[in-house]
């Protein structure tokens, strides 16, 4: 069974919002379920000055994916963050897994006669 990542959603000068909260800690532990070497998200929102800036950091054991969203409100922006982190880890992911196939269709096994 994969341990639970830590989730940390920080507000920077900002009321902490519950519910967005809840619904970005029950994304990233669908996106640690499927991509197995992240550890710890870490998702923080500040406010400029047409919207909301959403920044987002995921480490893990080969992992380290940093990414940031706009959007006029919070939640928009944590989703278009989660869906960037997503791509960029499936992007590594698979870049890791499809390598290894090349190389060893590089050179397969030799048949004995």
């Amino acid at each position: 069974m994969p341990q639970t990542p830590i989730v940390l959603i920080h507000f920077k000068d900002l009321p902490a919002d519950e519910k967005l909260q809840e619904t970005l800690q029950a994304r990233c532990e669908h996106l640690a379920q499927e991509f197995h070497e992240t550890a710890r998200f870490e998702i923080t929102f500040t406010e400029d000055g047409a919207g909301f800036t959403a920044h987002g950091h995921v480490t893990g054991k080969s992992t380290d994916v940093a990414t940031h969203a706009s959007a006029s409100e919070m939640a928009p922006a944590g989703d278009q963050v989660l869906e960037k982190v997503e791509r960029q880890l499936r992007r590594a992911h698979d870049k890791r897994i499809f390598s290894q196939r090349r190389d060893a269709q590089k050179d397969p096994p030799k048949r004995k006669s």
